[in-house]
């Protein structure tokens, strides 16, 4: 079992940053995939970011790419997701999801663990 907890969202305007911390707790929980996903009013989760358990190998999807990065501190048992430049249309609940598959998965179904979310909200 592994727990998530976001935190770090908030309302910011338009080419603001934020910074996104999970925190996961649980037995092995540095064996695990992290990723970030958000979901916006009316549409489905997304798939925003991925790193491996060990943190060397990221993946993301390319709206963000340049913009977003996430890391890891498994001595914390922390994953971050640093955004710049942000938009409005990065407006959404971020969640933080777990799994232990080898390779990244980009579905929210491939993944076991979620956290509650935080709220992002970019204004123009």
């Amino acid at each position: 079992q592994v727990q998530l907890a976001e935190a770090g969202g908030g309302l910011v305007q338009t080419g603001d940053s934020l910074r996104l911390t999970c925190t996961a707790s649980g037995v092995n929980a540095d064996k695990y995939n992290l990723a970030w996903f958000r979901q916006a009013p009316g549409k489905e989760r997304e798939f925003v970011a991925v790193i491996s358990p060990s943190g060397d190998l990221t993946a993301y999807v390319p709206p963000v790419k340049g913009r977003f990065t996430i890391s890891r501190d498994n001595a914390k048992g922390t994953v971050y997701l640093q955004m710049l430049s942000l938009k409005p249309e990065d407006t959404a609940v971020y969640y933080c999801a777990a799994n232990r598959f080898m390779g990244f998965e980009t579905t929210p179904d491939r993944y076991e663990y979620w956290g509650q979310g935080t709220q992002v909200t970019v204004s123009s």
